[in-house]
């Protein structure tokens, strides 16, 4: 059973699309389920101003992608770098066993789009 926000985040999902001028981009998907998404972040003097997505997959993915860019929004990098699937689970008022792992297809993608920003911008 999914909690109110997380129904909330699917039926109503924020920041979802694509980011025209996002400065960093990256896509991550699950084989074994097969959900994709793909992030998009636009990065200031080190900060994380905005946050888009796009995500093909079950409710929960979508939910857990529109938490994510809701979360990081405003981060630092650093601090985007330290979030973990706990901290979005916790942000989605739990998640069902089964779909913990929708957590982290988010999170990889962002870490990967910051990974990606930073070797570009050295």
């Amino acid at each position: 059973m999914y909690s109110k926000k997380v129904l909330d985040h699917f039926k109503n999902p924020r920041n979802q699309g694509k980011l025209e001028d996002a400065n960093a981009v990256a896509q991550k998907g699950n084989p074994v389920c097969g959900d994709v998404m793909k992030i998009y972040l636009k990065i200031e003097n080190g900060i994380i101003k905005d946050a888009k997505f796009e995500t093909l997959g079950c409710a929960a993915a979508i939910a857990v992608s529109s938490l994510l860019t809701e979360y990081i929004k405003g981060m630092t990098l650093e601090e985007a770098k330290k979030v973990t699937k706990d901290d979005i689970i916790r942000e989605a008022d739990g998640l069902p066993p089964a779909k913990v792992h929708c957590s982290m297809l988010g999170i990889d993608a962002a870490l990967t789009a910051l990974k990606n920003y930073e070797e570009r911008e050295k």
